[in-house]
């Protein structure tokens, strides 16, 4: 933090600000918005990109920017980035391609939408920072190797979950311990909670309501600990992690939740409870030096094995500048995927559902997301929950019961779907393609897609 601050203050006595590109014109762009006008020195809001362009204009009215420039035209939007007038358009290519913005943040938590802007800043050579982490836990690991590729960094925020778990976890290992679990909070798990029952609260905070509904169905937690499962290489212990497990104990002891010998053979978990008080993340560490348990035992941290270290909150727009200060001054991610997919996220049936239904999105009505071993995911062929939009089903699927590639029709031309194709062929290789192949489920249409990637 403190190199962060001064590296700021040198870039805003230089004249310099970090240009900084926002696509999506919700809840959290307005914050962080506000943040970066009113509270963060040395960088810049150059331009909102949101498909309705008004409402980009209204983020940067609620920060005191006035005399903002509405514009469709790539030659109008760099004259004013070049001017230093904010700018909003309903075309976030034209924040991708310009010279004047050095980082993109995709605020959308859209999959299929993201990954075009993505893939289009790679090209021209900007970094990304991603506060969409349905798109990072869906196809993270292959943006990642384009990011490589050009150069650019691709992180996950601080101030979101994954990056204060990431935080911890740098910090813990720092200190010579070697971290077991990693830990989120939830203070309500209800996967049958959809947009009409959440309208009230969304009404309250001026937030979306499919969003809010992510949050109470166990969808965005699962995204959020995908992701740090891909960062640190733990798994989960089984698909769901703790489904709603209730803990309102002592933070110091939730250690004694989880058996150390099965972390150990896991290689690290990742998991989430409710209602635990006073605390946001957690992370769950060992130490082999019996010196350094002794001091450990004086500083109030119990007997062991597993010592418990928690952040109690998250301030994610708040935080969100200090990771778009770490890509672009540090080239330093706050969040990124050791390699291939760790854990993913599937689609579970939250209601029955009948043949020839359109699924709708996450944090919709119809399906919620569930964190799954990627090798679990992959022999069952699961649907990702980041990709169940405009699938139409083929037959009917079972409250609770996970959603297969064999049970829809994908909707055609994605992006996304061959991206994530392109993830296994590379990550999983002849074995994913063998068990595409041999899976007694696979129809003739399906198996052809498969041999040309469409899937």
């Amino acid at each position: 933090m403190w190199i962060v601050d001064t590296a700021l203050k040198a870039r805003a006595d230089q004249n310099r600000p970090i240009r900084v590109g926002i696509v999506g014109a919700g809840f959290m762009c307005q914050g962080l918005t506000n943040q970066i006008v009113n509270s963060t020195p040395g960088m810049r809001v150059v331009a909102i990109s949101n498909r309705r362009p008004e409402r980009a204009v209204s983020v940067f009215k609620y920060a005191g920017c006035e005399d903002v420039v509405v514009t469709e035209s790539q030659l109008k939007f760099d004259d004013a980035a070049a001017r230093a007038r904010p700018a909003a358009t309903g075309d976030p290519m034209l924040l991708a391609r310009s010279p004047h913005i050095d980082v993109l943040v995709d605020v959308t938590g859209s999959v299929e939408y993201g990954a075009h802007v993505v893939l289009e800043a790679f090209r021209y050579r900007k970094d990304v920072v991603l506060m969409n982490a349905e798109l990072d836990a869906t196809i993270g690991p292959i943006l990642q190797t384009y990011a490589d590729q050009h150069g650019v960094i691709l992180t996950g925020c601080e101030g979101d979950e994954p990056g204060v778990q990431m935080n911890l976890y740098r910090w813990v290992k720092g200190l010579g311990l070697t971290p077991r679990l990693m830990g989120n909070v939830k203070g309500l798990q209800d996967p049958y909670r959809n947009p009409t029952t959440q309208q009230g609260f969304a009404e309250r905070w001026g937030q979306n309501a499919a969003m809010v509904t992510s949050f109470a169905d166990g969808s965005k937690i699962s995204f959020e600990q995908s992701i740090v499962a891909n960062a640190t290489g733990f798994k989960v212990r089984s698909r769901g992690m703790s489904r709603g497990l209730q803990y309102t104990g002592d933070v110091l002891k939730i250690g004694e939740l989880y058996d150390v010998e099965e972390l150990r053979k896991l290689g690290g978990a990742i998991d989430y409870v409710v209602g635990t008080p006073l605390t946001k993340v957690y992370c769950l560490a060992e130490h082999s030096d019996p010196k350094q348990q002794h001091y450990l035992s004086l500083y109030k941290m119990g007997p062991g094995p597993l010592y418990s270290f928690f952040i109690p909150y998250h301030l994610v727009h708040f935080e969100a500048p200090n990771a778009i200060a770490r890509a672009v001054l540090f080239r330093d991610p706050t969040t990124r995927p050791l390699g291939g997919p760790v854990v993913e996220v599937c689609a579970v049936a939250k209601r029955d559902l009948k043949a020839g239904e359109v699924l709708d999105d996450y944090g919709m009505y119809m399906t919620y997301g569930e964190a799954v071993n990627a090798d679990e995911m992959s022999a069952g062929r699961y649907l990702p929950e980041g990709l169940v939009q405009g699938c139409r089903l083929k037959r009917g699927i079972a409250t609770d019961a996970v959603i297969t590639y064999d049970d829809v029709v994908l909707p055609a031309g994605r992006l996304a779907d061959r991206l994530r194709a392109e993830q296994y062929r590379k990550f999983r290789g002849e074995t994913w393609l063998k068990e595409l192949l041999t899976a007694p489920q696979l129809g003739e249409q399906a198996r052809q897609a498969a041999v040309s990637a469409d899937i």
